[in-house]
């Protein structure tokens, strides 16, 4: 009596998070205007924001602020002194991939985000970021793969998919003009 009590508890709750889910409206996501023709993921914003990682090291954190900043190179060699003290750090090689790619530099950028989806396959910053690299390669096909994965990843909405999505979308609507 008592199982058949908890599993119509269980049950009951996933059905009620399952119809809010539903009925919630989709994130409304805020792009600026780009000021060149590269996508630029819109969560690097708030990167430095986080104190807490200058408490556990000072390279990730002047790392973070030199992304927030916009100095490409600061940010990769701080990342970079980070990563030699911890090198299996998917958030670090994300970090160092979107540097690369701030510099179009492709083919590292490229190497550090598949590093960073070794390191952590169902990481969210590094799809959308390895996506948008794609399409600035013109590589259509491939940013949406990166897009489905993210679709599998975000159990619930989640600002990597909304941007990748609207990147793609502009993408499209790019190349019918």
């Amino acid at each position: 009596m008592l199982r058949a009590i908890a599993i119509a508890a269980v049950l009951g709750a996933g059905f009620a998070g399952a119809a809010v889910y539903a009925v919630m409206p989709p994130p409304q996501t805020k792009l600026a205007a780009a000021e060149e023709a590269w996508p630029v993921c819109s969560t690097m914003s708030a990167v430095a924001d986080s104190s807490d990682w200058a408490q556990l090291d000072p390279d990730f954190a002047a790392g973070k602020k030199a992304l927030a900043a916009g100095d490409w190179n600061g940010a990769i060699a701080a990342l970079k002194l980070a990563a030699l003290r911890d090198p299996h750090n998917a958030d670090i090689e994300n970090y160092i991939g979107y540097a690369y790619r701030r510099l179009r530099q492709t083919e590292p950028a490229f190497a550090h985000f598949r590093l960073a989806l070794q390191f952590n396959p169902r990481h969210r910053g590094a799809h959308e970021h390895l996506g948008d690299a794609y399409l600035a390669q013109g590589d259509l096909a491939k940013a949406e793969e990166h897009l489905a994965a993210l679709e599998q990843i975000c159990l619930l909405p989640c600002v990597e998919f909304a941007d990748l999505a609207t990147a793609i979308a502009g993408y499209k609507r790019a190349a019918m003009r």
